[in-house]
């Protein structure tokens, strides 16, 4: 019998279209022979559909019309042991089930989806899903409380400044000043809690700081600032596995077009299709010395470790030339582009077997929660128990609106 996946994809993201080329890669990648997919995707107004249609790339170019062939759904725990996808708009004497899910496999990106929301409402379902739990996803896209964990951890990051824009606005001079003296410039304003580079800005002097903490505002309402690395090289290297075993992918070194890699750096290809970060220049793998190498894979594992990852999770790096190529860890994808399955490949380990990990990986940690103590048995309900709350508000006589 063939194991019912669920991808997810979509969402209220600023990186929703990133999602969807990330989903439907993965979804032709899976094992047919291993698994029955269905795709849910979940339109920028947070309405979930699953259809046939949602398989084809194309169809996404006229996303009404797609949606017109496809059914709009919702989750319901039906039992103990089954979770099933349901019309939204139940119709009268007919079957309104539409597939029992076994596993939710979460191809999303960004704030709304990525950072723990999507992975809460699998917990609360208890459904079984692939990648970080929830703890794990808000930490990789907080982008300041991951540096802080990591810093915790004995780990390299660059010191930063965040604050609300609230705040910034009340009194901007003394929040200037401060980002002047922890950062110095060159100084990169970047919303605390996005990814693929959006809302990013590099400011040279206190008017383009200005500008910048305008720009960032716009996309999220608490601001991170760093000193820019100017003789920078960007390294990513992915981690696949879970803080028993997990093994380091080879390196890359992502090609710019600017000072900082962009959204469309990442994500379109040369040719101007969007292929997802699959189709983003790179060197791979990046020229670098062994040693380097070696100590870029080894902080990538220790990174993943400190923040509680599983599944794939890609790190990237910065290494700062004018400091002698020191390395510092800059952030943390816990749903990468493309599930990063572009850097392992290369290595012996194929997309549709990374795919099989993941899930194996997902059952492995469902397992082991399966096993623990969530709840304790007590009779605080009993007449003499519930005699206690005779002054809280609604007992006595009953329960009161």
């Amino acid at each position: 019998m063939k194991l019912s996946v669920g991808v997810f994809f979509g969402g209220c993201s600023t990186e929703h279209e990133i999602s969807v080329i990330s989903a439907v890669q993965a979804m032709h990648a899976m094992d047919k022979e291993k698994y029955e997919v269905t795709p849910f995707y979940t339109t920028k107004q947070g309405l979930l559909y699953t259809g046939e249609a949602l398989l084809q790339i194309e169809n996404y170019r006229n996303i009404p019309a797609m949606l017109a062939n496809c059914t709009q759904v919702a989750l319901l725990r039906r039992s103990e042991t089954e979770v099933w996808a349901v019309r939204a708009q139940p119709k009268r004497f007919s079957n309104n089930d539409i597939v029992r899910i076994d596993l939710a496999f979460p191809i999303v990106h960004g704030t709304n989806t990525e950072d723990g929301s999507i992975q809460g409402f699998f917990e609360t379902l208890r459904l079984p899903y692939v990648g970080c739990d929830v703890a794990s996803s808000a930490l990789g896209m907080d982008k300041m409380s991951a540096k802080q964990v990591l810093a915790a951890a004995g780990l390299p990051v660059l010191p930063g400044f965040c604050f609300y824009h609230r705040d910034y606005l009340l009194d901007e001079q003394s929040h200037l000043d401060k980002i002047e003296q922890i950062c110095s410039y060159p100084v990169i304003v970047k919303p605390v809690n996005l990814g693929s580079s959006v809302g990013i800005k590099v400011a040279s002097d206190r008017a383009a700081l200005r500008e910048a903490i305008e720009f960032a505002a716009g996309f999220a309402p608490r601001l991170l600032c760093e000193r820019a690395v100017t003789a920078l090289r960007e390294i990513n290297c992915a981690v696949l596995g879970d803080a028993e075993e997990c093994m380091p992918s080879l390196c890359e070194e992502p090609v710019t077009a600017g000072e900082i890699l962009s959204y469309a750096d990442k994500y379109m290809a040369s040719d101007g299709a969007a292929k997802g970060m699959s189709g983003a220049r790179r060197r791979l793998p990046a020229e670098l010395s062994e040693e380097k190498t070696e100590e870029i894979r080894r902080l990538a594992v220790a990174a993943f470790r400190a923040i509680g990852c599983s599944g794939v999770t890609r790190v990237d790096f910065l290494i700062d030339e004018d400091e002698n190529d020191k390395v510092y860890i800059n952030e943390l994808n816990t749903i990468p582009g493309s599930l990063s399955f572009y850097l392992f490949a290369p290595t012996g380990l194929p997309y549709d077997e990374l795919l099989d990990r993941l899930i194996e990986l997902a059952f492995k940690r469902q397992r082991q929660r399966d096993s623990l103590t969530f709840s304790y048995e007590t009779n605080i309900f009993d007449t003499k128990a519930t005699g206690m709350l005779k002054g809280v508000k609604g007992v006595k006589g009953g329960i009161k609106g």
